[in-house]
């Protein structure tokens, strides 16, 4: 079982930045699917960035890549999301995911199902 809690989520006026925190608690496995996803209101969720802890490099969608970044501090458990030049359309609610998962280094986590989902956290771009 694992328990994840986001953070970070804020009102920003648009070309803004902010960092999203997950905080990932539980039974220790040995790699995670991890990911950001966001929905906003009247949409369908959307993956924004995956992260495989024992893969090669990080995937995002093309509405985020270039301005976010996620990452992982393995010792201290928590998955990041930084964002920057905000836009309003960036506008949703942000949820982590994770799944324990073992497969080859340069897989693409944000077409796994997810089991463990975080509350969410909201964020807010102005223009």
């Amino acid at each position: 079982q694992l328990y994840l809690a986001e953070s970070g989520g804020d009102s920003v006026q648009a070309g803004g930045a902010l960092r999203l925190t997950c905080e990932v608690s539980g039974y220790h496995y040995m790699s995670y699917c991890l990911a950001w996803f966001r929905q906003a209101p009247g949409k369908e969720r959307e993956g924004v960035a995956g992260l495989y802890t024992a893969g090669e490099r990080p995937y995002y969608s093309d509405s985020v890549k270039g301005r976010f970044t996620i990452s992982e501090d393995n010792a201290k458990r928590t998955l990041y999301l930084q964002m920057n030049n905000l836009k309003a359309e960036d506008t949703a609610m942000y949820y982590c995911a994770a799944i324990p998962f073992g497969g080859y280094s340069d897989y693409n986590c944000l077409t796994v199902d997810f089991h463990y989902w975080g509350q969410g956290t909201q964020v807010t771009v102005s223009s």
